[in-house]
Protein backbone atom coordinates (compact mmCIF):
# COMPACT_ATOMS: atom_id res chain seq x y z
CA UNK A 1 0.00 0.00 0.00
CA UNK A 2 1.16 3.60 -0.60
CA UNK A 3 1.57 6.24 1.89
CA UNK A 4 -1.57 7.74 0.85
CA UNK A 5 -3.82 5.25 2.11
CA UNK A 6 -5.02 5.09 5.65
CA UNK A 7 -2.11 3.03 8.14
CA UNK A 8 -4.64 0.40 8.84
CA UNK A 9 -5.67 -0.49 5.09
CA UNK A 10 -3.38 -3.39 4.82
CA UNK A 11 -5.41 -5.15 7.34
CA UNK A 12 -8.82 -4.48 5.73
CA UNK A 13 -7.04 -6.22 2.58
CA UNK A 14 -5.85 -9.37 4.49
CA UNK A 15 -9.20 -9.82 5.76
CA UNK A 16 -10.74 -9.40 2.28
CA UNK A 17 -8.72 -12.04 1.03
CA UNK A 18 -9.20 -14.28 4.48
CA UNK A 19 -13.45 -13.68 3.65
CA UNK A 20 -12.63 -14.71 -0.50
CA UNK A 21 -13.88 -11.19 -1.63
CA UNK A 22 -11.52 -10.52 -4.87
CA UNK A 23 -10.32 -6.29 -4.90
CA UNK A 24 -11.29 -4.94 -7.79
CA UNK A 25 -10.01 -2.05 -9.36
CA UNK A 26 -12.82 1.04 -10.41
CA UNK A 27 -12.00 4.02 -12.67
CA UNK A 28 -12.47 7.32 -10.54
CA UNK A 29 -14.26 8.50 -13.87
CA UNK A 30 -17.99 7.42 -14.54
CA UNK A 31 -21.08 7.87 -16.07
CA UNK A 32 -23.18 10.36 -14.37
CA UNK A 33 -26.21 9.03 -15.36
CA UNK A 34 -26.92 6.79 -13.48
CA UNK A 35 -25.95 8.00 -10.33
CA UNK A 36 -28.28 10.89 -10.97
CA UNK A 37 -31.16 8.14 -11.72
CA UNK A 38 -30.58 5.88 -8.84
CA UNK A 39 -28.54 7.00 -5.79
CA UNK A 40 -31.07 9.06 -4.54
CA UNK A 41 -31.93 13.06 -3.50
CA UNK A 42 -28.88 13.31 -1.08
CA UNK A 43 -26.20 12.11 -2.92
CA UNK A 44 -27.46 13.00 -5.96
CA UNK A 45 -27.06 16.78 -4.46
CA UNK A 46 -23.31 16.04 -3.80
CA UNK A 47 -22.00 14.87 -6.66
CA UNK A 48 -19.29 16.14 -8.94
CA UNK A 49 -20.01 16.40 -12.54
CA UNK A 50 -17.65 16.71 -15.68
CA UNK A 51 -18.27 16.43 -19.34
CA UNK A 52 -16.56 14.20 -21.74
CA UNK A 53 -14.98 15.82 -25.34
CA UNK A 54 -17.85 14.02 -27.01
CA UNK A 55 -20.26 16.05 -24.54
CA UNK A 56 -21.12 12.86 -22.39
CA UNK A 57 -21.98 13.50 -18.71
CA UNK A 58 -19.19 12.35 -16.45
CA UNK A 59 -18.32 12.68 -12.76
CA UNK A 60 -16.05 11.71 -10.47
CA UNK A 61 -16.82 8.07 -8.68
CA UNK A 62 -19.00 9.22 -5.00
CA UNK A 63 -19.20 6.03 -4.56
CA UNK A 64 -18.81 2.35 -5.08
CA UNK A 65 -22.16 -0.09 -5.45
CA UNK A 66 -22.73 1.43 -9.02
CA UNK A 67 -19.29 1.59 -10.40
CA UNK A 68 -18.73 -2.24 -9.49
CA UNK A 69 -22.27 -3.67 -10.92
CA UNK A 70 -21.57 -1.68 -14.27
CA UNK A 71 -18.18 -3.30 -14.66
CA UNK A 72 -19.55 -6.85 -13.46
CA UNK A 73 -22.39 -6.55 -16.22
CA UNK A 74 -19.80 -4.56 -18.77
CA UNK A 75 -17.44 -8.32 -18.16
CA UNK A 76 -20.44 -10.44 -18.47
CA UNK A 77 -18.98 -12.10 -15.13
CA UNK A 78 -21.15 -15.30 -13.88
CA UNK A 79 -22.35 -15.25 -10.59
CA UNK A 80 -22.40 -15.81 -7.46
CA UNK A 81 -19.30 -13.21 -7.28
CA UNK A 82 -17.76 -11.38 -4.39
CA UNK A 83 -15.71 -7.74 -4.84
CA UNK A 84 -13.88 -6.03 -2.83
CA UNK A 85 -12.62 -2.66 -3.32
CA UNK A 86 -10.67 0.37 -1.12
CA UNK A 87 -10.19 3.63 -3.34
CA UNK A 88 -11.28 6.83 -2.65
CA UNK A 89 -14.46 8.58 -3.48
CA UNK A 90 -15.67 12.23 -3.86
CA UNK A 91 -18.85 14.20 -3.06
CA UNK A 92 -19.06 17.31 -1.38
CA UNK A 93 -19.75 16.12 2.86
CA UNK A 94 -21.54 18.21 5.45
CA UNK A 95 -18.71 17.32 7.89
CA UNK A 96 -16.00 19.23 5.31
CA UNK A 97 -13.60 18.03 2.58
CA UNK A 98 -14.48 16.47 -0.62
CA UNK A 99 -12.34 13.29 -1.06
CA UNK A 100 -12.27 10.30 0.86
CA UNK A 101 -11.34 6.71 1.10
CA UNK A 102 -14.67 4.12 1.38
CA UNK A 103 -13.57 0.31 1.92
CA UNK A 104 -16.32 -2.60 1.32
CA UNK A 105 -17.49 -5.74 0.02
CA UNK A 106 -20.00 -6.16 -3.25
CA UNK A 107 -21.77 -9.71 -3.19
CA UNK A 108 -23.62 -10.32 -6.88
CA UNK A 109 -25.77 -13.08 -7.41
CA UNK A 110 -26.01 -15.29 -4.07
CA UNK A 111 -29.41 -17.78 -4.46
CA UNK A 112 -29.28 -17.17 -0.63
CA UNK A 113 -30.78 -14.18 0.52
CA UNK A 114 -30.56 -14.89 3.79
CA UNK A 115 -27.33 -16.26 3.79
CA UNK A 116 -26.11 -13.09 1.88
CA UNK A 117 -27.24 -11.02 3.61
CA UNK A 118 -25.84 -12.18 6.90
CA UNK A 119 -22.65 -12.77 5.42
CA UNK A 120 -22.24 -9.08 4.27
CA UNK A 121 -23.21 -8.11 8.12
CA UNK A 122 -20.52 -10.65 9.34
CA UNK A 123 -18.00 -9.55 6.59
CA UNK A 124 -18.59 -5.64 7.96
CA UNK A 125 -18.43 -6.49 11.43
CA UNK A 126 -15.96 -8.28 10.93
CA UNK A 127 -13.32 -5.62 9.34
CA UNK A 128 -14.19 -3.31 12.27
CA UNK A 129 -13.37 -5.64 14.76
CA UNK A 130 -9.57 -6.09 12.98
CA UNK A 131 -9.19 -2.39 13.09
CA UNK A 132 -10.79 -1.16 16.23
CA UNK A 133 -10.13 -4.00 18.38
CA UNK A 134 -11.82 -3.62 21.89
CA UNK A 135 -14.56 -1.29 20.69
CA UNK A 136 -17.95 -1.91 21.31
CA UNK A 137 -19.99 -1.93 17.89
CA UNK A 138 -23.11 -1.03 17.80
CA UNK A 139 -25.57 -2.33 14.69
CA UNK A 140 -29.31 -0.88 13.53
CA UNK A 141 -30.78 -2.95 11.42
CA UNK A 142 -34.07 -2.15 9.27
CA UNK A 143 -35.79 -3.64 6.08
CA UNK A 144 -37.18 -1.36 3.15
CA UNK A 145 -38.97 -4.97 1.53
CA UNK A 146 -40.59 -5.01 5.17
CA UNK A 147 -41.62 -1.19 5.38
CA UNK A 148 -43.09 -2.09 1.33
CA UNK A 149 -45.06 -4.97 2.55
CA UNK A 150 -46.68 -2.83 5.28
CA UNK A 151 -47.79 -0.15 2.96
CA UNK A 152 -49.13 -2.68 0.50
CA UNK A 153 -51.29 -4.98 3.50
CA UNK A 154 -52.82 -1.51 4.71
CA UNK A 155 -54.10 -0.74 1.35
CA UNK A 156 -52.59 2.31 0.55
CA UNK A 157 -53.29 3.72 -3.21
CA UNK A 158 -50.21 2.59 -5.34
CA UNK A 159 -48.70 6.25 -5.94
CA UNK A 160 -49.03 6.61 -2.21
CA UNK A 161 -46.92 3.93 -1.37
CA UNK A 162 -44.41 4.92 -4.12
CA UNK A 163 -44.23 8.04 -2.31
CA UNK A 164 -43.60 6.62 0.95
CA UNK A 165 -41.13 3.95 0.10
CA UNK A 166 -38.81 6.68 -1.59
CA UNK A 167 -38.70 9.11 1.71
CA UNK A 168 -37.48 6.05 3.30
CA UNK A 169 -34.52 6.92 5.20
CA UNK A 170 -34.95 10.01 5.39
CA UNK A 171 -36.97 10.88 8.48
CA UNK A 172 -37.43 14.57 7.45
CA UNK A 173 -39.28 13.23 4.27
CA UNK A 174 -40.89 10.41 5.69
CA UNK A 175 -42.53 12.52 8.39
CA UNK A 176 -43.66 14.80 5.84
CA UNK A 177 -44.76 12.34 3.30
CA UNK A 178 -46.84 10.45 5.78
CA UNK A 179 -48.03 13.93 7.14
CA UNK A 180 -49.40 14.78 3.40
CA UNK A 181 -51.23 11.44 2.92
CA UNK A 182 -52.83 12.25 6.28
CA UNK A 183 -53.90 15.64 5.28
CA UNK A 184 -53.30 16.17 1.63
CA UNK A 185 -53.02 19.98 0.62
CA UNK A 186 -54.50 21.39 -1.75
CA UNK A 187 -53.02 22.85 -5.26
CA UNK A 188 -49.62 24.20 -4.64
CA UNK A 189 -48.96 27.21 -6.00
CA UNK A 190 -47.62 26.68 -9.21
CA UNK A 191 -47.34 28.66 -12.44
CA UNK A 192 -51.17 29.49 -14.26
CA UNK A 193 -49.83 27.85 -17.23
CA UNK A 194 -48.06 25.02 -15.50
CA UNK A 195 -51.02 24.40 -13.16
CA UNK A 196 -53.06 24.14 -15.97
CA UNK A 197 -51.17 21.39 -17.53
CA UNK A 198 -51.05 19.49 -14.29
CA UNK A 199 -54.55 20.09 -14.16
CA UNK A 200 -55.72 18.40 -17.90
CA UNK A 201 -53.59 15.98 -17.03
CA UNK A 202 -51.20 16.72 -20.43
CA UNK A 203 -48.32 14.78 -19.67
CA UNK A 204 -46.41 15.21 -22.68
CA UNK A 205 -46.90 19.11 -23.16
CA UNK A 206 -46.11 19.40 -19.43
CA UNK A 207 -42.85 17.83 -19.74
CA UNK A 208 -42.33 20.21 -23.27
CA UNK A 209 -43.23 23.38 -21.14
CA UNK A 210 -40.91 22.48 -17.90
CA UNK A 211 -37.51 21.46 -20.18
CA UNK A 212 -38.56 24.74 -22.17
CA UNK A 213 -39.05 26.75 -18.79
CA UNK A 214 -35.13 24.78 -17.77
CA UNK A 215 -33.12 26.14 -20.85
CA UNK A 216 -34.43 30.14 -20.87
CA UNK A 217 -33.19 29.54 -17.13
CA UNK A 218 -29.87 27.78 -18.19
CA UNK A 219 -30.47 24.61 -16.24
CA UNK A 220 -29.06 21.46 -17.37
CA UNK A 221 -31.15 18.86 -16.61
CA UNK A 222 -28.06 16.80 -15.40
CA UNK A 223 -27.60 18.67 -12.65
CA UNK A 224 -30.81 17.45 -11.13
CA UNK A 225 -34.16 15.77 -12.02
CA UNK A 226 -34.94 15.35 -15.77
CA UNK A 227 -38.02 16.85 -17.48
CA UNK A 228 -39.85 14.31 -18.15
CA UNK A 229 -39.50 13.28 -14.30
CA UNK A 230 -40.35 16.91 -12.51
CA UNK A 231 -43.68 16.41 -14.97
CA UNK A 232 -44.33 12.82 -13.92
CA UNK A 233 -44.03 13.94 -10.25
CA UNK A 234 -45.88 17.13 -10.72
CA UNK A 235 -48.52 14.74 -11.50
CA UNK A 236 -48.37 11.99 -9.40
CA UNK A 237 -49.01 14.42 -6.63
CA UNK A 238 -51.78 16.08 -8.23
CA UNK A 239 -53.26 12.40 -8.25
CA UNK A 240 -52.49 12.06 -4.79
CA UNK A 241 -54.21 14.88 -3.47
CA UNK A 242 -57.43 13.67 -3.76
CA UNK A 243 -56.76 10.49 -1.52
CA UNK A 244 -56.66 10.46 2.23
CA UNK A 245 -55.02 7.92 4.55
CA UNK A 246 -57.58 6.25 6.52
CA UNK A 247 -56.98 7.08 10.22
CA UNK A 248 -56.81 3.31 11.13
CA UNK A 249 -54.16 2.92 8.06
CA UNK A 250 -52.45 5.98 9.91
CA UNK A 251 -52.32 4.61 13.35
CA UNK A 252 -50.99 1.12 12.23
CA UNK A 253 -48.51 2.47 10.22
CA UNK A 254 -47.07 4.86 13.31
CA UNK A 255 -47.16 2.03 15.47
CA UNK A 256 -45.42 -0.14 12.73
CA UNK A 257 -42.56 2.79 12.59
CA UNK A 258 -42.31 2.86 16.15
CA UNK A 259 -40.93 -0.54 16.69
CA UNK A 260 -37.50 -0.88 18.21
CA UNK A 261 -36.47 -4.10 19.52
CA UNK A 262 -32.95 -6.05 19.59
CA UNK A 263 -32.54 -8.80 16.80
CA UNK A 264 -33.83 -11.39 19.32
CA UNK A 265 -37.48 -9.60 19.94
CA UNK A 266 -37.91 -8.15 16.81
CA UNK A 267 -39.72 -10.96 14.58
CA UNK A 268 -42.34 -11.45 17.38
CA UNK A 269 -43.09 -7.64 17.76
CA UNK A 270 -43.26 -7.70 14.03
CA UNK A 271 -45.56 -10.55 14.68
CA UNK A 272 -47.38 -9.16 16.94
CA UNK A 273 -47.90 -5.87 15.24
CA UNK A 274 -49.44 -7.33 12.25
CA UNK A 275 -51.99 -9.52 14.16
CA UNK A 276 -52.72 -6.32 15.89
CA UNK A 277 -53.60 -4.15 12.91
CA UNK A 278 -55.27 -7.13 11.08
CA UNK A 279 -52.55 -7.46 8.05
CA UNK A 280 -50.90 -10.75 6.61
CA UNK A 281 -46.89 -10.04 6.15
CA UNK A 282 -46.14 -14.03 6.41
CA UNK A 283 -43.89 -13.50 3.60
CA UNK A 284 -41.97 -10.58 4.33
CA UNK A 285 -41.66 -12.05 8.37
CA UNK A 286 -40.52 -15.38 7.21
CA UNK A 287 -37.76 -13.94 4.89
CA UNK A 288 -37.02 -11.40 8.18
CA UNK A 289 -36.90 -14.30 10.33
CA UNK A 290 -34.88 -16.51 8.10
CA UNK A 291 -32.05 -14.00 7.88
CA UNK A 292 -32.26 -13.43 11.71
CA UNK A 293 -31.17 -17.02 12.12
CA UNK A 294 -28.38 -16.58 9.92
CA UNK A 295 -27.04 -13.45 11.21
CA UNK A 296 -26.87 -15.46 14.74
CA UNK A 297 -24.95 -17.81 13.08
CA UNK A 298 -22.33 -15.53 12.37
CA UNK A 299 -21.49 -15.31 15.89
CA UNK A 300 -22.49 -11.78 16.18
CA UNK A 301 -22.95 -10.39 19.65
CA UNK A 302 -26.45 -10.20 19.64
CA UNK A 303 -27.13 -7.73 22.50
CA UNK A 304 -25.70 -4.81 20.10
CA UNK A 305 -27.69 -5.39 17.27
CA UNK A 306 -31.18 -3.74 17.38
CA UNK A 307 -33.94 -3.33 14.71
CA UNK A 308 -35.65 -0.01 14.08
CA UNK A 309 -38.16 -0.41 11.70
CA UNK A 310 -37.92 3.37 10.63
CA UNK A 311 -34.39 2.64 9.83
CA UNK A 312 -33.12 3.24 6.34
CA UNK A 313 -30.37 5.34 4.22
CA UNK A 314 -31.03 7.78 1.92
CA UNK A 315 -30.24 5.58 -1.10
CA UNK A 316 -33.23 5.07 -4.01
CA UNK A 317 -31.51 1.23 -4.73
CA UNK A 318 -32.11 -0.18 -1.50
CA UNK A 319 -34.73 -3.15 -1.88
CA UNK A 320 -34.73 -4.77 1.85
CA UNK A 321 -31.97 -5.74 4.33
CA UNK A 322 -30.30 -2.41 5.54
CA UNK A 323 -27.49 -1.87 8.27
CA UNK A 324 -25.00 0.45 9.73
CA UNK A 325 -22.53 -0.43 12.06
CA UNK A 326 -21.18 2.44 14.29
CA UNK A 327 -19.01 3.02 17.24
CA UNK A 328 -20.06 4.84 20.95
CA UNK A 329 -17.54 8.05 20.30
CA UNK A 330 -18.94 8.75 16.77
CA UNK A 331 -22.28 9.91 16.10
CA UNK A 332 -21.79 8.61 12.18
CA UNK A 333 -21.98 5.69 11.42
CA UNK A 334 -18.76 3.74 10.63
CA UNK A 335 -20.20 1.29 8.17
CA UNK A 336 -23.75 1.26 5.59
CA UNK A 337 -25.05 -1.47 3.79
CA UNK A 338 -27.84 -3.26 2.60
CA UNK A 339 -30.14 -5.23 -0.45
CA UNK A 340 -30.33 -3.74 -3.87
CA UNK A 341 -31.96 -6.66 -5.95
CA UNK A 342 -33.51 -4.26 -8.65
CA UNK A 343 -30.12 -2.27 -9.17
CA UNK A 344 -28.38 -4.64 -12.22
CA UNK A 345 -31.61 -4.87 -14.08
CA UNK A 346 -32.13 -1.20 -14.08
CA UNK A 347 -28.47 -0.84 -15.10
CA UNK A 348 -28.80 -3.10 -18.14
CA UNK A 349 -28.25 -6.63 -16.90
CA UNK A 350 -29.97 -9.30 -19.43
CA UNK A 351 -31.45 -11.21 -15.94
CA UNK A 352 -32.26 -10.52 -12.59
CA UNK A 353 -28.83 -10.75 -10.32
CA UNK A 354 -29.70 -10.14 -6.61
CA UNK A 355 -26.85 -7.86 -4.79
CA UNK A 356 -25.99 -6.95 -1.21
CA UNK A 357 -23.17 -5.32 0.17
CA UNK A 358 -21.73 -2.01 2.04
CA UNK A 359 -18.95 0.38 2.26
CA UNK A 360 -16.89 1.97 4.89
CA UNK A 361 -15.88 5.27 5.99
CA UNK A 362 -11.91 4.72 6.76
CA UNK A 363 -11.56 8.76 8.04
CA UNK A 364 -14.03 7.97 10.15
CA UNK A 365 -12.47 4.35 11.73
CA UNK A 366 -9.39 6.77 11.83
CA UNK A 367 -11.04 9.51 14.06
CA UNK A 368 -12.01 6.43 16.36
CA UNK A 369 -7.88 5.27 16.32
CA UNK A 370 -7.02 8.55 17.05
CA UNK A 371 -5.27 9.44 13.65
CA UNK A 372 -5.11 11.64 11.35
CA UNK A 373 -7.60 10.83 8.01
Amino acid sequence: MTSRYPSFAGEILDLFAEREAALTDIAIIQPADPFLDMAGEDLRRRIFLTESETGETLCLRPEFTIPVCLDHIAKRATTPRRYAYLGEVFRQRREGGAEFFQAGIEDLGSPDRAAADARSLGDAHAILSRVLPGTRLRVTLGDQAVFEAVLSALGLPRGWQKRLARAFGSPAMLEAAIAECANPQGATNLPRELASLVARGDEPRLTQHIEEAMQAAGLSPTAGREPGEIAHRLLEKAALRSVRLSDDALNALQSFLAIKASLEDAGAQLAGFAEGAGIFLDEALAEFAARAERIRDQGLPLDDIRYDAAFGRPLDYYTGFIFEIGAEELRQPLVGGGRYDRLLTLLGAESPIPGVGFSIWLDRIAAVRGEAP
